[in-house]
């Protein structure tokens, strides 16, 4: 099976000269289709820039990017654009549209399509419904918690329906109700797609098929979160601080 995304010898530096910053040293990955990839690793790791390379919203400085068996180093801005459709993110900052309802912010991807309104406005209201916010379709995001506008942003993405997710720390601000609140509305949406997801709670990905440790800006190990705890000595040190922390909220 070819990998949907594959990543080979990713380098991106920012600034230059002496202000040159090295944020990826050649990272090399191959995704499945249908894969979970977690990607975790300490502030400043590169990760953010790691999944943002994927789409060219940060273009590398070497190696090369392959999603679904197309080159993104060699495409056009069109070209690129076209790409993106088929890759939904979902960052931590929501990207909600302050003037449109609930509905119309999750109906916005669809009306760039010029998708059938009646159509688009159904599947809409059964994405609210499973995200638990149906009877909030008429507010605005002012009016709203940020765990119910990261729910708006979770249906926005899936009625857009990309075969590849990307998930940029999407829940790491929540409280630990509303992140399991969000979480298995993920875990419903998400099932058959391609999905990488950058955690804050490790607590989220030890389930994933594969888990990618970034360490400076490198890939420090990679596998399944068993086998990291017993190979991989800053996986098993940040697990555990996780675990403490756990521990912490819970006294």
């Amino acid at each position: 099976m070819e990998p949907i995304v594959e990543l080979r010898g990713l380098s991106k530096t920012f600034g230059a000269g002496a202000e040159q910053v090295a944020a990826l040293q050649q990272v090399s990955l191959a995704v499945e289709p249908g894969e979970i990839f977690g990607i975790i690793g300490q502030s400043g790791a590169g990760k953010s820039t790691l999944v943002r390379c994927i789409n060219f919203l940060n273009r590398p400085s070497e190696g090369t990017v392959t999603v679904d068996g197309k080159c993104l180093n060699t495409m056009t801005e069109a070209e690129l654009r076209a790409s993106r459709r088929n890759i939904g993110m979902i960052f931590q900052s929501y990207n909600l549209l302050e003037q449109r309802t609930v509905l119309r912010n999750v109906l916005y991807p669809l009306e760039l399509t010029h998708e059938d309104r009646r159509t688009a406005r159904t599947r809409a209201m059964q994405l609210l419904e499973l995200v638990g916010l149906a009877d909030r379709a008429s507010a605005y995001p002012a009016q709203l918690s940020g765990g119910q506008k990261q729910r708006i942003a979770i249906a926005r993405i899936f009625l857009k329906n990309p075969p590849i997710l990307i998930l940029d720390e999407a829940i790491s601000a929540l409280d630990s109700v509303t992140e399991a609140k969000i979480q298995r509305a993920f875990n419903k949406l998400s099932q058959g797609r391609t999905t990488l997801i950058i955690a804050h709670r490790l607590s989220t990905i030890t389930g994933a098929d594969q888990i990618v440790v970034v360490n400076d800006g490198r890939v420090e190990a990679v596998g399944k979160h068993e086998k990291l705890l017993d190979t991989c000595p800053l996986y098993r040190e940040m697990w555990q601080a996780h675990m403490g922390a756990k521990e912490g909220e819970q006294a």
